[in-house]
């Protein structure tokens, strides 16, 4: 999707606006109401779906340290966004890859109207701040059990700073790739960073613990499928919310994003059940996950049946990449992955991206974009007489990918190497062993008698004591 306006796309609030007047003729209140709803539901999926699904699929030992990334990064990158980073998203371009830094807190700029919906900019700031938080914490995901936390403390600023503002910026705010690619909701922009950033950020911090990396259950699968339900059912607003506008595309988007993620799921499971012979639950929400990712760069640009296609390659093909691929390749062997991000984003975010630039309905792309400038998908160009701009939509589809993968794959580098000269990226071995009683002095679970002693007996019988004694 194109976010593409500048600092002077804004109109400022009004020269003697009265403090009564709480809704202006421009303020569309449904508009406003399903944006404001739209971010709340973006913002669950991390606080607290991801930090349930974090704390829960990992082991008991790790489950308060997981859940803390999570939980740290959702704040740290508000403040962050508000004080520089929206600018730097969406401002006035500084160069072809960002824009200038400034800070998102004056009245007169947040009650303004928003060229881009009929809604404040205080809802635009808030929606793409939700967005950022969730690329963050869904790169931290390839880091679970073992990251150093004052190196993750380090490591938000620094990439939301030098990473995701770049990527947002050049595809979504103006920058050099801006009404080229199509990326609806953040198919390259969010997923395909978050995990080529968390794979590569996986390889500078080192692997966990040689036990946990062989044994490495999930502390609590109900916990985990209500941390994931969150997940699936915030989605609705992460795609739902992105026409800025309660629309046709914004109801086409939320079908089509549930079709995809039920259709991946199920494929996923069926895969399990052929070559395991049992269904995995945690198969089951990596099938979701990847379904949710999948759709995400077309999720209003493309048909139902082209959804449920869309389901069923990100379920297969995902599949394969996670349960043989990376067991053939040293490649994949030698970077410690937690979750899989890698391939439940990065691998599902590329396969969103150029089906997107496949399947693409030039009607939708023209109701989202009534000014576009994009191609149409290549399978319709076959057909219109428009081959030409289908094959040139599929060619910056790829150069759209190819310019995230390297961006994040070196500044994450430069970043960690950048950390790494300041604190230990990865904790130490004896606190390996232990987890997070060593890492916060807290442990998720206070299970009746870990490290206290058995109570005396208080006998409610005066005489029992007596009785024992003969």
């Amino acid at each position: 999707m194109s976010f593409g306006y500048q600092d002077q796309s804004y109109v400022t609030l009004p020269q003697g606006l009265e403090p009564n007047e709480a809704s202006p003729e421009w303020n569309s209140k449904a508009d406003n109401a399903w944006q404001l709803t739209a971010t709340t539901m973006v913002c669950l999926q991390s606080v607290p779906g991801l930090v349930i699904l974090y704390g829960s699929m990992v082991k008991k030992k790790w489950a308060v340290n997981s859940a803390f990334m999570a939980f740290y990064a959702f704040a740290a990158v508000l403040v962050c966004w508000v004080l520089w980073g929206h600018h730097m998203a969406f401002g006035n371009k500084l160069a072809p890859l960002v824009g200038r830094p400034n800070s998102a807190l004056s009245q007169g700029f947040l009650l303004g109207k928003s060229r881009v919906g009929l809604v404040p900019v205080a809802d635009y700031v808030f929606y793409q701040f939700a967005f950022a938080a969730i690329t963050v914490i869904l790169l931290a995901g390839s880091l679970l059990g073992r990251m150093n936390i004052y190196a993750w403390m380090l490591f938000v600023p620094l990439w939301l700073t030098f990473s995701y503002t770049i990527g947002a910026f050049s595809i979504w705010g103006g920058g050099f790739l801006d009404r080229h690619i199509i990326d609806y909701a953040g198919g390259y922009v969010i997923h395909l960073s978050s995990g080529v950033a968390g794979f590569t950020a996986a390889y500078w911090v080192g692997p966990r613990h040689s036990h946990d990396r062989q044994h490495f259950p999930p502390n609590n699968i109900i916990h985990m499928l209500g941390g994931a339900g969150f997940l699936w059912l915030g989605w609705t607003g992460f795609n739902g919310g992105s026409p800025f506008a309660v629309g046709l595309v914004a109801s086409l988007a939320i079908v089509n994003t549930h079709l995809c993620t039920a259709t991946s799921l199920l494929v996923w499971v069926s895969f399990d059940m052929i070559v395991y012979k049992k269904s995995s639950v945690i198969g089951a929400v990596q099938g979701m996950i990847t379904g949710l990712v999948c759709i995400t760069p077309g999720a209003g640009l493309v048909e139902p049946w082209a959804a449920m296609l869309m389901g069923a390659l990100s379920g297969s093909l995902t599949w394969y990449t996670m349960m043989v691929l990376h067991r053939r390749y040293a490649f994949f062997q030698s970077v410690d992955d937690t979750l899989a991000v890698f391939h439940t984003h990065a691998v599902a975010g590329l396969l969103g991206g150029i089906l997107s630039g496949l399947l693409a309905k030039p009607a939708l792309l023209s109701l989202m974009y009534p000014d576009t400038t994009y191609g149409t998908g290549l399978i319709y160009s076959l057909t219109n007489g428009r081959k030409k701009d289908g094959f040139r939509q599929m060619l910056c589809q790829i150069e759209g990918a190819a310019f995230i993968t390297v961006w994040n794959a070196a500044v994450t580098s430069l970043i960690c190497i950048l950390i790494s000269r300041i604190v230990d990226l990865r904790m130490q071995e004896d606190d390996l062993e232990i987890g997070d009683d060593a890492v916060h002095g807290e442990e998720a679970y206070a299970l009746w008698g870990d490290g206290e002693r058995m109570p005396k007996p208080r006998h409610l019988h005066p005489r029992l004591p007596s009785l024992c004694r003969r």
